[in-house]
């Protein structure tokens, strides 16, 4: 699709080759690691993407999977991806779960056994059996960093492999989906499946095995505490194993929460989508605050549904108290029934608690809600790839196939022909007769000899949202033979565009059959383009033939305008046109369809956006010459140009009214408008041009795939997204905590934070010197007994004893409950503030791009945009408070774990400064590099948002061209793209965690051997106290090193929102009272340009240039001029939708003293593309809720809508569908000028407004804009002349400058001039029309004058 753009060539991916030792210990990330450290990575230095991550590939497996899963009752996604990877990643996971849950084991089991070598008068315990013990307990933590990084890295290969293959096989769906008005919602839900719920694989797949793994550790835990404890441990653990029915009420709500997030997610997308797609019109109109009352009421919804999901995340953050508490309620069990407390059972239960704790309060819990969130995803995906597919199946002839030299026809004999031939589908061919599809009604053989179009007796119908059929075509019958023209007329909707929809199987045919004889392409009303050169458009996914493609160009009328454009055909087209004028989309969307090698063009209304003498040129050029030798179906309301179709189709509520020639059809009183244009008609037919032979097309020599001369050199995006450079700033912290608009708030969660941690080290500390007492006592006891002369010295000493256990017990209680406060307040506070920032900034988001300019929008694709509101509001809502609680946490915990360590052995702190630097070291090195790679990462990811909205815009004609298979492998190239960086990123990230843990395990081999080392005067309780901290800093330290970098990654979503929130705003939208006009403004509507020039860009270049002009009050001014000229760019500037210079002023005020919503509220306007917004009628037409319903139906009567609406369900409150696809094009624009008129403004400005309209609905607009806006200023852009020549003056624009401007009669008896030409050229007899309408028109003007 895109085959002049630069072409990235990636280095090979060094794993590839690395042996099995770099591969374990990542050294094959050395070279990149050393490149990070230089400076910011570019795209073209990451790695290939591995071949068994290609996108392509995997999607090819899940697609025969899923398949075969369609074929049962319930399909499963579930159960696809255990039969794609199960069989490797469910067996590998359990030798290695049993290792990791032994070594845990094991290890409390040596430091009890080390600790009791330091317990006072020991003897039983050798040094030999010590230096076991310590080995034992580095031992233990060797296995599970070896183990556990490779294995966890693998899982992540295998989450992403499922990501990709979900993907492609969305993609492809969304490639199939129907057009109906059912699928209005389907383009958010996909964006928001895609860049949401797809990741949640990856973390269900790492814990899935603490599913069993966790009940499997708890029996084995509560085995071996109660051989050291007895029934107290049996206390402990039924305490906290009591909380799992809450952690499994908890995963049950987040999944329900989780659920109900996704739905508001993927309406507020879907929202933001329109509000992005349709963000000129909101300008326009002034709308701004209307729709940001719905987005902050739609985004108030989703934090609701968020915030259960929060207070979730906090109770499972305060279950990491449940270890303490439990281990608390063992030891006081103990003690009070009679036993003595040791180092060695304290530090032995105390470290089975804690990992108790791990496994089954917090891990397994977490397991449970990861899954239930995938499993919640993967019923998404399921939902999605079940929705409505192609309204109607086709029959396509194999090449094979025998057919008869001529086409189908109407009759049982040939009927029974194609019944013989074999359906083509997924290269399995199905005999229609024993087939289980209900009978295909369309059958195309593309291969025949002889070329038609045959429909007999079709009844279709479209599908709505609600589940009903709405019968759209009934009793259609014709035969369209070949090399014939033929043309489809009616009034607005009466169904053309949807005749069309049904020859390209978009249409649900319910009755009848539709034989298609060739190959077809099609031209859409709408015009579609895509992000991409000018070539790359109209070549689309054709072989390139140069010779082919300059006279396509030549027929379409876009040579002198690619000569305007500054590189020519390999100018870059923005999103949705930005770039281009309505005339050079329409023109380049009717390029791509005639490029195309075809027999049938299907032609929907493709010169309603041109000017007469381009439509005439692309009429006789095009249409009429160039495709002389083909089947032609015209949809049009240029009725100048009936007299050259040979069938002429007249349609009329669904039905096909009349058909045959132009010269039966208009004989027919029935139809007397069609006589209107015979004479123009036939005098149009009569000119002699030089050019109007019959061109035939000489077949080019097909070049190769690529678009390029070797003499062009490859186009790079101008507009492509800048990645930032460097760390996160400081700044962009400060702005997400400035956010909360709340200082002491943040200070008062901090400090809270503090105040847990030294709490909990407290309560460590005091128990250590619990347990040192004990030891003490139990000493002092036995001396007592051996020593005591009697009895009374020894029971006074064991009442003392009791006592001063009784206090002990007493303040270890209080402390450790006031503990469990402080840290349940910091965390839900925590939580609490996050969310309320996360709203903030969503709130300052949409603020943000609402009040950016146009230009904004023109050089970022929707798909840019909307990852920050889809994507990277996700992180900011969901993922970036727990990393960031986790980093708090990290950096407070490991002070006290230093300190801790220190208060036992103060020549610890040496290496805890030796282990430090290494640390941060190894972090530097990481996030140099992980931090571009992720920043790459995200940037990938745009593209693959903005393929699929641009598929979901153009897929009719995707489909027409046949281009899935091509737009498919694009995808995939994107997918493929991100994942090199991806699959770089969480290399880059498990190469930091098993680094770190190897640093981690080297601290711990140099605390725990130099209690040994330097003696045994050390007491029990500070080496167990230190040795159980210093173990917990192999999880704590690699996993909170790996979270400050993951938050720096994180945070460069917060940087990318904060980009788009920091956008330079337009004007201001209020006027400041000095300016503020006096009473009621404007009261006359006169519009004066002095020396006034525009431009699009900052450094673009002038579009209007020296503009001189005045209207005066409530006149009527028609602008006309070549597609173009200028004409558009005057709607722009009277709007400050560009870069004005000069002046403007609307009764005396210049405009740019004005508040946007001053100037913009007073103006109304019929846009060139009617835009409508989902939601209901009455909505669109009125979303500030100023009017009655009697004003609304009043009006809507005034433009000929009120017996349709009357129709449809709820009337005024009847849905719109996305973008308004429930209602015809023509449909709209007369929505949009009931809008104008409900409005009530002195100034009223149509663009293009009766292009998509039949005459008679063109007569009724006119004539209701005559009475309706009889006081008001009206400037009329037209390229049908007939609609502006009673104006009361024609402004005439060629390249940006006014040429002519006087009243239309006036300016016609100018020979040479500019106007006059424009006239002469749609011919003589039209000439005369338009001359007697502006004789008539100056005339009345001067008698009432």
């Amino acid at each position: 699709m895109n085959r002049t753009r630069k072409k990235i060539s990636r280095p090979k991916n060094p794993y590839c080759s690395a042996n099995i030792f770099s591969r374990l210990s990542f050294w094959w990330m050395r070279d990149l690691f050393r490149r990070g450290l230089k400076g910011p990575l570019e795209d073209e230095e990451l790695y290939q993407h591995r071949k068994n991550l290609d996108s392509e590939k995997v999607t090819g497996k899940f697609s025969q999977l899923w398949e075969e899963e369609k074929k049962r009752k319930n399909p499963s996604v579930v159960r696809m991806i255990v039969k794609a990877y199960g069989s490797v990643f469910i067996p590998l996971g359990v030798p290695v779960s049993i290792c990791e849950s032994l070594s845990k084991a094991l290890q409390p089991l040596f430091l009890g056994g080390l600790v009791a070598y330091f317990a006072t008068g020991q003897t039983s315990i050798s040094k030999e059996n010590a230096y076991l013990f310590a080995a034992g307990i580095v031992l233990c933590s060797i296995v599970r960093v070896l183990l556990v990084h490779p294995y966890v890295f693998y899982l992540f290969q295998v989450g992403s492999k499922i990501r990709l293959a979900l993907s492609g096989l969305m993609y492809r769906k969304c490639l199939s989906l129907s057009k109906s008005a059912a699928n209005d919602e389907i383009r958010a839900r996909a964006i928001n499946i895609l860049s949401n719920d797809l990741g949640s694989f990856d973390l269900a797949l790492t814990f899935l095995h603490d599913v069993w793994k966790g009940p499997a550790e708890s029996l084995l835990i509560g085995y071996l505490m109660y051989r050291e404890v007895g029934l107290s441990a049996v206390i402990g653990v039924a305490f906290m194993l009591s909380f799992i029915p809450l952690q499994g009420w908890a995963a049950k709500n987040a999944a329900y929460y989780r659920q109900k997030t996704a739905e508001q997610t993927d309406f507020r997308v879907k929202l933001m989508n329109e509000i992005i797609q349709g963000i000129q019109v909101i300008k326009m109109y002034a709308w701004e605050k209307s729709f940001a009352k719905i987005v902050s009421d739609v985004r108030r919804k989703e934090v609701k549904a968020i915030r259960g999901t929060s207070y979730i995340h906090a109770t499972l953050s305060c279950s990491s108290m449940i270890s303490p508490l439990s281990l608390f309620l063992a030891l006081a069990s103990y003690v009070y029934m009679g036993d003595t407390l040791t180092a060695k059972r304290v530090y032995t239960v105390s470290s089975y608690f804690t990992m108790l704790n791990e496994s089954m309060v917090h891990f397994w819990p977490l397991a449970i809600k990861y899954l239930s969130e995938a499993l919640v995803s993967a019923r998404r995906c399921k939902e999605f790839l079940l929705d409505g597919d192609l309204a109607q199946e086709t029959m396509h002839s194999e090449k094979k196939a025998k057919t008869p030299n001529k086409s189908v026809m109407n009759g049982n004999s040939e009927k029974k022909r194609f019944e013989d031939i074999d359906c083509v589908e997924n290269t399995e061919k199905v005999p229609l007769a024993k087939s289980n599809h209900p009978r295909i009604r369309r059958i195309v053989n593309a291969e025949s000899p002889v070329k038609s179009v045959v429909l007999q007796d079709v009844n279709a119908s479209w599908e709505t949202a609600e589940g009903y059929r709405i019968r759209a075509l009934e009793h259609l019958n014709c035969e369209i033979q070949e090399n014939s023209l033929a043309a489809v007329v009616g009034p607005v909707g009466s169904g053309k565009s949807t005749l069309l929809n049904l020859l390209l199987g978009e249409v649900q045919i319910d009755s009848g059959d539709v034989f298609i004889n060739g190959k077809i392409s099609y031209c859409s009303q709408e015009p579609w383009v895509f992000v991409g050169t000018v070539r790359d458009n109209v070549v689309f996914v054709e072989e390139f033939d140069e010779q082919r493609y300059k006279r396509v160009l030549e027929v379409c009328a876009l040579k002198r305008d690619l000569e305007l454009m500054p590189h020519g055909d390999l100018t870059m087209i923005g999103e949705r046109g930005a770039s281009l004028s309505g005339g050079q989309k329409a023109r380049i969307n009717l390029a791509r369809a005639i490029y195309r090698k075809a027999d049938i063009y299907l032609l929907d209304d493709p010169l309603s956006a041109v000017d007469t003498n381009v439509g005439k040129h692309i009429f006789r050029k095009c249409i009429r010459d160039f495709l002389s030798d083909k089947i032609r179906v015209l949809v049009t309301h240029q009725l100048q140009y009936l007299f050259d179709v040979q069938h002429l189709l007249i349609m009329g509520s669904g039905n096909i009214v009349a058909q045959g020639s132009y010269r039966q059809l208009r004989k027919s009183k029935q139809f007397q408008y069609l006589a209107q244009t015979r004479k123009a008609s036939e005098n149009a037919n009569s000119i002699n041009d030089p050019n109007s032979g019959m061109i035939v097309d000489q077949p080019g020599t097909e070049t190769s795939q690529s678009l390029l001369s070797p003499d062009e050199a490859p186009i790079d995006d101008e507009n492509k997204e800048q990645q930032a450079v460097g760390s996160v700033k400081l700044g962009v912290y400060l702005s997400y905590f400035k956010a909360l608009e709340s200082p002491f708030l943040l200070f008062l969660i901090f400090g809270l934070f503090i105040g847990a941690r030294v709490m909990l080290n407290g309560v460590d500390y005091f128990l250590s010197r619990w347990v040192v007492w004990e030891e003490n006592v139990g000493r002092m006891q036995l001396d007592t007994y051996l020593n005591a002369s009697e009895t009374n010295t020894t029971q006074n000493f064991d009442d003392g004893a009791d006592h001063e256990r009784h206090n002990r017990m007493i303040i270890y209680s209080v402390m450790l409950i006031s503990a469990v406060i402080v840290f349940a307040l910091r965390t839900f506070g925590f939580y609490t503030m996050c969310l309320r920032i996360s709203l903030k900034l969503h709130d300052r988001l949409f603020r943000g791009i609402t009040r950016t300019s146009m230009y904004f929008f023109n050089t970022n694709p929707s798909g840019r945009i909307l990852n920050r509101f889809s994507k990277d509001i996700r992180t900011v809502d969901a993922d970036l408070p727990p990393t960031l609680m986790d980093c708090l946490s990290f950096a407070i915990d490991i002070s006290g774990v230093v300190l801790i360590v220190a208060i036992a052995n103060y020549w610890l702190l040496l290496p805890a400064c030796v282990i430090l630097t290494c640390l941060v070291g190894l972090r530097f090195v990481y996030t140099m590099t992980s931090r571009s790679v992720k920043r790459l990462e995200s940037i990938s990811r745009s593209p693959v948002y903005s393929l699929t909205n641009q598929t979901f815009q153009g897929l009719s004609t995707i489909r027409a061209l046949e281009a899935e298979r091509a737009l498919e492998t694009e995808f995939h190239g994107f997918q493929n793209s991100n994942t090199s960086a991806w699959f770089l990123f969480i290399s880059c990230a498990r190469a930091f965690a098993l680094w770190t843990d190897v640093i981690c395990v080297l601290y711990i081999s140099v605390v725990t051997f130099s209690f040994l080392i330097l003696g045994s005067h050390f007491n029990s309780g500070d080496v167990g106290l230190a040795i159980l901290h210093s173990t917990t800093m192999i999880g704590m330290c690699q996993w909170g090193m790996r979270q400050t970098a993951e938050l720096e990654n994180q945070m460069t979503c917060v940087e990318r929102v904060l980009e788009y929130i920091e956008q330079p705003p337009e004007a201001s939208m209020k006027t400041e009272e000095k300016n503020k006009p006096k009473g009621e403004w404007p009261t006359e509507g006169r519009i004066e340009f002095e020396n006034f020039k525009f431009k699009y860009s900052p450094t673009g270049n002038y579009v209007l240039k020296n503009l001189n002009m005045a209207t005066r009050p409530y006149e009527k001014i028609g602008i006309v001029g070549r597609t173009g000229a200028g004409k558009s760019s005057i709607v722009q500037s009277l709007f400050r939708l560009g870069y004005n210079e000069g002046a403007i002023y609307i009764d005396g005020i210049n405009i740019d003293q004005l508040g946007l919503y001053d100037l913009r509220s007073n103006i109304s306007i019929i846009p060139q593309d009617p835009v409508l917004f989902s939601g209901t009628l009455r909505y669109n037409l009125d979303p500030l809720n100023q009017c009655s319903d009697a004003d609304i139906w009043t009006v809507l009567g005034e433009v000929e809508l009120k017996g349709h609406v009357s129709t449809l369900i709820g009337g005024l409150n009847c849905p719109m569908y996305d973008g308004g696809a429930n209602f015809s094009v023509g449909q709209r624009q007369l929505v949009c000028l009931a809008r104008s008129i409900l409005r009530k403004n002195k100034i009223l400005i149509m663009d293009e407004a009766t292009a998509n309209v039949d005459p008679e609905t063109d007569k009724l607009i006119q004539k209701t804009i005559r009475t309706k806006f009889s006081k008001c200023t009206v400037l009329t852009i037209a390229h049908r002349l007939h609609t502006v020549m009673d104006c009361d003056r024609i402004l005439v624009m060629d390249a940006g400058q006014a040429v002519e401007l006087g009243h239309p009669f006036e300016l016609l008896q100018k020979r040479d001039g500019a106007l006059r030409s424009l006239v002469d050229h749609t011919g003589s007899s039209t000439a005369a029309i338009l001359l007697q309408i502006a004789e008539d028109s100056y005339k009345l003007g001067k008698q009432s004058n």
